[in-house]
């Protein structure tokens, strides 16, 4: 079924939504590490290490690219024994190598895979033995964390909260599945989405139901002052893709 069948009745509002859409995920998919200094989420690096702590990344937590860009991890994976962060595809466009500081000093890992348009997920394979990848998301305040142990396919109506780098820790309900948004690039489709705000730079944060990950942030409508939705990235396709389990 073609996506906006869904939604006959709104055929034409939800086009106009998907091109606004577009324009705002571009904002939200690149943002360059350049003369940013601090984030309310970042993991760590070598202020960290030099007091003696772990470096840690877990979804919800920035990382930084080669290529100058930053991206949220969305959350942590398991493929064997190997461990892997989930990314927006559109924000690890062209990247490789991806740093837990701006400073490019504390590397976590590798791209291991991408799609975009069509799908909108990357994968980074973490590859450093001295930087710790916990299984939870950061709800973005005062050290609280989520525990996540599955993942599950979004359903009209079902609970959900996501958390993202701007506006943390935001709560709602499923209002939309099976939709399709038309970026410059091309379209991608199957994303679903929420009744919940986002603003810029809220792009690859985590959606989850309880200890259930459900999605990760794409794009939105809107914003946190007047209203707005929020469209993800569904999670189970992506780890379907790539042979993967949360943990």
């Amino acid at each position: 079924m073609h996506p906006y069948r869904a939604e006959r009745p709104f055929r034409r509002a939800f086009r106009a939504a998907a091109s606004a859409v577009a324009a705002l995920s571009m904002l939200f998919g690149w943002f360059t590490a350049t003369g940013s200094a601090a984030y309310a989420q970042e993991p760590g690096g070598p202020a960290a290490q030099a007091a003696g702590k772990a470096v840690e990344v877990r979804g919800g937590n920035v990382i930084y690219s080669n290529t100058a860009t930053r991206c949220t991890v969305g959350f942590n994976a398991r493929g064997g024994s190997t461990l892997y962060g989930l990314v927006t595809g559109r924000c690890a466009q062209g990247a490789t190598h991806w740093y837990a500081d701006a400073a490019l000093s504390v590397l976590v890992g590798t791209t291991a895979g991408a799609s975009f348009p069509g799908n909108d997920y990357a994968l980074v394979r973490y590859t450093s033995s001295s930087v710790v990848f916990p299984g939870e998301v950061s709800l973005g305040t005062a050290g609280r964390v989520q525990d996540i142990t599955g993942a599950a396919s979004p359903t009209v109506g079902r609970s959900l909260c996501h958390v993202g780098r701007v506006t943390a820790y935001r709560c709602g309900t499923i209002t939309a599945v099976n939709l399709t948004i038309n970026y410059p690039e091309g379209t991608v489709s199957g994303l679903f989405r929420s009744n919940i705000c986002s603003e810029p730079g809220d792009a690859g944060g985590p959606a989850f139901s309880g200890s259930t990950a459900l999605g990760v942030i794409v794009a939105a409508t809107g914003n946190c002052a007047s209203g707005g939705a929020t469209y993800y990235q569904p999670v189970v396709e992506w780890l379907s893709m790539y042979g993967l389990s949360l943990y």
